[in-house]
């Protein structure tokens, strides 16, 4: 299951994506957790130290090898050089799974410990001295978006991506790779302002969408979110000791999190966990292939020279039945 935390910056969606993933490792759910956001913060919210955080790998520095893997031995790919975000794949191309070990993890992701269970964590990496005035935040997130269009999951089987604050992920195909988007709302005009945007773009792509206050301090609070968001309010959660006493760097077992605090936790997983049985991978298929025209004909034909509409497989559906296995790396 792919899961997306979205929401306006400092709405607490990296702290509650957080906690979904040590909820989800917990109850013994593989996980791969991927920081998806300009602001680096999802390894430090796991526990990990400045120097650790630091130490995690960009997946966007990885961007040739990750090309060069997925391509396999797919016909409609003359070479790594011609594949972009969007590329999907085809027969022949080598798919990612959560629970394997492949050399796109080997680069990339790293483990983090949560209490006796383990999650691998990946990162687009942050902006670089060369990057500023120059590079777009977009452009590293691709790394994200081609590793997610190559990715098959099954249930119980979990990507937790904390995306980029705002409507900013709109500037690509990716907000339609999750089964569920989980927006944070704070209990403000602020804080709703970011869900009209994404409800109004998703409203034609079938983005399953639904809000979480957050910040939540009593009735007043609740009926406003209510009054704002209407059925697509899913649960609240309030103030934390739990988590304030985390982000002071003293971090008491997740089992002491507030029972209010993992019910909330319990009901994301039950939604999403219910979107399974609505899994279309005829769709999600078609709007890759859509995203992936609209920036070959934008941008992508004239960057490789290369006519990127060839590299559509007319007849590839992705899906969680076993594909014949790729050739692997020497």
């Amino acid at each position: 299951m792919k899961i997306a935390f979205v929401g306006k910056g400092g709405s607490g969606k990296t702290t509650l994506s957080s906690l979904f993933i040590r909820h989800l490792a917990a109850d013994g759910v593989p996980v791969i957790a991927v920081d998806a956001d300009i602001n680096q913060h999802l390894g430090a919210a796991l526990g990990l130290d400045e120097s650790q955080a630091a130490a995690l790998p960009a997946m966007g520095a990885h961007l040739p090898l990750i090309k060069d893997y997925l391509r396999g031995a797919n016909p409609r790919i003359t070479s790594a050089e011609t594949m972009i975000k969007t590329t999907p794949p085809g027969a022949g191309s080598r798919l990612l799974r959560v629970v394997e070990d492949n050399p796109v993890y080997a680069a990339c992701a790293r483990h983090v410990h949560l209490g006796d269970r383990t999650v691998r964590l990946m990162a687009t990496g942050p902006f670089t001295e060369s990057d500023l005035g120059v590079a777009c935040y977009h452009s590293k997130v691709g790394a994200v978006e081609l590793c997610l269009n190559h990715l098959v999951d099954g249930r119980e089987e979990y990507v937790v991506v904390d995306m980029t604050a705002g409507s900013d992920s709109f500037a690509s195909g990716m907000f339609t790779r999750f089964d569920v988007t989980f927006l944070v709302a704070e209990p403000t005009r602020k804080g709703v302002a970011v869900y009209r945007q994404y409800k109004e773009y998703a409203r034609d792509f079938g983005v399953e969408l639904k809000v979480v206050g957050n910040k939540v301090q009593g009735p007043d609070d609740l009926a406003f979110l209510r009054d704002q968001v209407g059925d697509d309010l899913l649960v609240t959660c309030g103030q934390s000791d739990w988590v304030r006493a985390m982000e002071k760097g003293r971090p008491a077992p997740f089992v002491e999190l507030e029972d209010a605090n993992r019910k909330a936790l319990r009901t994301l997983h039950a939604a999403a966990d219910a979107t399974y049985e609505g899994r279309d991978w005829e769709r999600y298929t078609r709007q890759m292939v859509h995203f992936h025209l609209r920036n070959a004909e934008s941008w992508g034909n004239g960057k490789t020279g290369v006519d990127l509409a060839s590299q559509v497989d007319p007849d590839f559906v992705l899906s969680e039945a076993p594909a014949a296995a790729a050739p692997q790396p020497a």
